[in-house]
């Protein structure tokens, strides 16, 4: 395992998980309804940006490794799976929302090691429709952390909805075209 900075980034998110799930499990005394969802927002944002920063480091630093491409995927979908079920429990996301994306991370991750374990794991690289969807994700998880209006004017929690569906939508959709591109692959 290379102990390099882009991993450190990686490592990071993993160790900010657990901090924003125990975010909404403090004592009221400790921190308020908003002061919490805001403390879960700031630290999902800061994990959002080292999933940005470890791969700009990895290609800028020429530090990429097969250790650090395996870890930063995992560390994504521990961090969106672990969010989504806060926002379950919390009653702002529904269950539907959060099993297709939970599944959805779970299937493709199953059919990129099978892939890889049959040698075609670059029929099922990452596409540009998974990083859309990843964005949507990125974008509409702080949002519904934070839930209240921003500034006055911006309706987080309406506008997290909206975009948790449409990346619930787009997750149905990447994963549909990694299981087309698969498909030949494995019947081949």
């Amino acid at each position: 395992m290379p102990l390099n900075i882009p991993n450190l980034f990686t490592w990071l998110r993993i160790l900010l998980i657990p901090l924003i799930v125990g975010l909404f499990y403090l004592p009221d005394v400790w921190l308020s309804y908003e002061g919490r969802n805001i403390a879960a927002t700031v630290v999902f944002v800061i994990a959002a940006v080292t999933d940005w920063l470890d791969g700009y480091l990895a290609r800028a630093l020429n530090q990429a490794s097969a250790f650090g491409a395996f870890l930063d995927p995992v560390a994504d979908k521990l961090m969106v799976a672990a969010a989504l079920i806060v926002l379950l429990q919390l009653g702002r996301v529904e269950t539907v929302v959060a099993l297709i994306i939970i599944g959805r991370e779970i299937a493709i991750s199953a059919l990129r090691e099978w892939m890889a374990k049959i040698g075609q794991a670059k029929s099922v690289a990452v596409a540009f429709i998974g990083k859309v969807k990843t964005v949507g994700q990125m974008v509409a998880i702080p949002l519904l952390l934070f839930e209240d209006n921003l500034f006055g004017v911006v309706p987080c929690l309406w506008l997290g909805t909206i975009l948790i569906n449409v990346a619930a939508v787009l997750t149905v959709i990447s994963m549909l075209y990694y299981l087309r591109r698969a498909v030949p692959r494995v019947s081949a």
